[in-house]
């Protein structure tokens, strides 16, 4: 469920420039974590009506920027030094351990037992205990974008996604656990754009970049289970793919206004839904699609979506992700001009989606007594964020690194490639001390 958007960039002609280098939303759904040109800020997410910045810490140039579920474990990677990871304990204001890798680093995904590292053409997977490295795998496809996905459940398989082609949406999903190829998956003709697991990596939900059709496939069989159309007028960059912590639904945001919600639910699933007259002809398109040539009947097979949220701006970067505040279902939208909407979800009926409140991420966006309004909606007040700079991370360039020699997919040694030994910082910080680390609990309505 865990949910990223890379560095900033101007929002079009005449836009604003973004404020937030990145912005990625921690694995279940309960902290917001926001990167900029000066810092970085974690957010809490348990109410609606309030959004406490638990800690800021001043740092230059943010463009990667994870948070291991609520814990005090932070990954940081800069455009300055975009070849370092650096993790901290950001409680302590200690630096745990810094990496260094042979080309810039795009994306890292973590959950409680591994830290997956993923440059253009290599991924790079550690034992997120002891941060020992344990595989590299080489010479993948082009990726320069850094997709890749990681299930986040803790109890069996850690699996990771990748696009197994740069020409095709063909995905690898891989075990990071058993070390071993668990399927390659066939889902779009054209490259991928987005990839999501849900939260007990059943399910693996994959977006091309032309961006009218979402899948899902089952895991780890890799069979098609839904398949859902976001429009079709025109190509549009998907940004986000997140589903609900009980996976029956999926969101997807794009670079355009509208926020899809999906429910995963076959036709005929429900009583009542059988009954209804646009059950009743879905199920006769669909009778009637095996006779009709393949691209016709693909068109009637496809689902519509459930639900929708329309943002406030339009052409704005965003991720959003789904989850359960308050015991109700909520669309969490932050976007690029540094404002997270919150919207309350229907689970029954659908539909277009309310705002339920807006936060302002940096309290000098606006000029005092400015508003954010969505056609009639009354904007909340920004929150105010306590101020943590007596316990800012140490800096990236502080500790000195040894070697060691990197590891190949068979787990040789690789001539040429080095890769640095972790530094500990001094005292006692245990990645798997549970104190720090707490059991994820999932909460049902």
């Amino acid at each position: 469920m865990e949910s990223a958007v890379g560095a900033g960039r101007p929002d079009g002609p005449g836009g604003p420039t973004a404020r937030f280098g990145c912005a990625s939303f921690n694995q279940d759904s309960t902290s917001l974590a926001v990167g900029t040109k000066t810092g970085y800020k974690l957010f809490s997410l348990t109410t609606v009506d309030k959004l406490d910045c638990i800690h800021e810490s001043e740092m230059s140039d943010i463009c990667i920027v994870e948070r291991l579920f609520s814990s005090s474990l932070v990954v940081i990677v800069r455009t300055t030094t975009s070849q370092c990871m650096n993790i901290y304990h950001f409680k302590k204001g200690t630096e745990i351990c810094s990496y260094n890798y042979p080309n810039k680093i795009l994306a890292v995904k973590l959950n409680r037992h591994r830290l997956v590292v993923c440059l253009e053409e290599s991924i790079y997977i550690h034992n997120i205990k002891d941060m020992k490295l344990l595989k590299t795998l080489l010479n993948i496809p082009s990726n320069p974008s850094g997709l890749c996905a990681l299930s986040t459940n803790h109890s069996s398989n850690s699996y990771i996604a990748y696009p197994g082609s740069a020409t095709m949406g063909e995905t690898v999903v891989y075990d990071a656990n058993n070390m071993s190829t668990v399927t390659m998956v066939p889902a779009h003709d054209s490259p991928l754009a987005a990839l999501c697991f849900n939260a007990s990596a059943t399910k693996l939900a994959s977006a091309s970049e032309r961006g009218t059709v979402i899948r899902v496939f089952s895991i780890p069989e890799g069979l098609r289970l839904f398949e859902f159309r976001r429009g079709m007028k025109r190509y549009v960059n998907i940004s986000s793919l997140s589903f609900s912590p009980d996976a029956q639904f999926l969101c997807a945001s794009s670079n355009t206004e509208t926020v899809h919600i999906f429910k995963l639910e076959q036709v005929g699933q429900s009583g009542e839904e059988s009954a209804t007259w646009s059950a009743y002809v879905g199920k006769m398109f669909t009778a009637a699609s095996s006779y009709l040539p393949a691209q016709v009947s693909g068109m009637i097979s496809q689902d519509r979506a459930f639900a929708t949220v329309h943002l406030v701006t339009s052409g704005q970067r965003n991720v959003c992700t789904l989850a359960t505040i308050q015991k109700l279902p909520r669309l969490l939208a932050a976007t690029a001009d540094g404002h997270l909407f919150i919207y309350n979800v229907n689970p029954q009926d659908g539909g277009e989606c309310i705002l339920a409140h807006s936060h302002r991420l940096f309290s000098n966006d606006l000029d005092e007594g400015d508003q954010v309004t969505q056609g009639s909606n009354i904007t909340m007040p920004a929150q105010a964020c306590p101020s943590y700079a007596a316990t800012v991370a140490l800096p990236a360039s502080g500790p000195i690194t040894a070697t060691l020699t990197g590891y190949s997919e068979d787990g040789g040694a690789k001539n040429g490639e080095v890769i640095p030994e972790h530094e500990f910082a001094a005292g006692p910080v245990c990645l798997d001390d549970e104190n720090e680390f707490p059991p994820v609990s999932i909460q049902k309505c």
